[in-house]
Parts: C-alpha cells; sequence; structure tokens
C-alpha cells in the first residue's frame, strides 16, 4: 500500500497551524479563484528549485531534497495552491534570487558551491527576519515552507529520514524516545 500524500499533506499543514502559503487550498481543497493564467516553469526554473531545495535540505548520510524532485513539488504547489499575489511574489522573488545573487557574489547561482548558497540563503532569511517589509527577502520563507513540506511527506524523507510505519499499532501516547532517533513520520 502507498503512502497517500494528500492526507500526508493535510496532516503537515494541520500540525503547522495552516500558517504556510497555500495552506487553505490543502485543507478545503478548492484552489484559489484569482491565479495567474498560463503561469509556467521551464526545465531550467525547476533546476533551479531543485538546487534551492538541496541548499536548505543537503544531501547528509539520507537522500537532499533534489532526490526526491523537490523543484516539480514546488511548481506544482506554486500553480495548484497559490493566488494571483503568492504567485507573483514567488517568481519575483526567484528572480531576485538570481540577479541578486550574481550581483553580490559575481556568478550564477548555479555555478556556485552548495556552502555558498545556503550562507547565501541565510543571509537573505536573516535579512527577511529583520525587515518583514522586505517582500523579495521573504520569498527565503516561501522556498523553505515547500521544501520541508515536500521533502518530510515524500517517500524518501519519510522512510529514510523519519521513521515510517506503513501500517500503525495501536496508539501509544509515551513513546521511548532516545537521543538521536529519527522522528516518527505522520
Amino acid at each position: 500500500m502507498a503512502m497517500n500524500r494528500r492526507d500526508a499533506l493535510k496532516s503537515v499543514v494541520l500540525m503547522m497551524g495552516g500558517t504556510m502559503v497555500g495552506a487553505n487550498v490543502i485543507l478545503t481543497g478548492c484552489a484559489p479563484d484569482d491565479q495567474i493564467v498560463g503561469l509556467e516553469f521551464s526545465p531550467k526554473d525547476i533546476a533551479f528549485l531543485d538546487e534551492i531545495g538541496e541548499a536548505i535540505i543537503p544531501t547528509t548520510d539520507t537522500p537532499g531534497a533534489k532526490a526526491v524532485g523537490i523543484g516539480g513539488f514546488m511548481v506544482m504547489m506554486v500553480k495548484d495552491t497559490y493566488n494571483t499575489e503568492q504567485q507573483t511574489a514567488f517568481v519575483d522573488g526567484l528572480n531576485f534570487i538570481k540577479k541578486d545573487f550574481k550581483s553580490s557574489k559575481g556568478r550564477d547561482f548555479m555555478d556556485a558551491t552548495l556552502e555558498e548558497r545556503t550562507a547565501y540563503l541565510n543571509e537573505l532569511k536573516a535579512k527577511a527576519t529583520a525587515d518583514t517589509e522586505d517582500k523579495n527577502a521573504g520569498v527565503v520563507k516561501m522556498l523553505q515552507d515547500l521544501t520541508v513540506l515536500g521533502y518530510f511527506t515524500s517517500e524518501i524523507g519519510a522512510t529514510q529520514q523519519l521513521r515510517y510505519y506503513e501500517v500503525p499499532g495501536k496508539y501509544d501516547p509515551c513513546i521511548e524516545y532516545k537521543p538521536g532517533e529519527k522522528a516518527y513520520a505522520i
């Protein structure tokens, strides 16, 4: 029996308090009425999103975000669950990251090392935290939310990063936890 991704997404959103962008669509199943018609992302855009996701959740002893095809997941979520304002902010934010990285680091994001990408995204996140009015820096929060959601609801994230049991047993509210153990998947 395969994991039901829709139910897993709903569980994660509820667990997060429904605070992520596009949460209303996941919870209600209704797409926003006001979306950009014909919004498309090129294979280069998806590869760019894969690399951003990999900088957020890199490959270690378990596969990183790129291994789960996080770019395709982000595109699906933006196209299906974001309203026009959120879609515009997302696309503008991606364009900002491409231009700002090149102007501040002297080369394209795609040519940088994982460490440089991660450091840049952390700087951008710190800016967004300090200046809540900076709409371009705020895209990092969207990217982070989408990466975490997509990764931990994927088969790889749920079975290799978390502990996943396909058939749940009885409810046990007091499971012993030893430091260093993996958390349980939903």
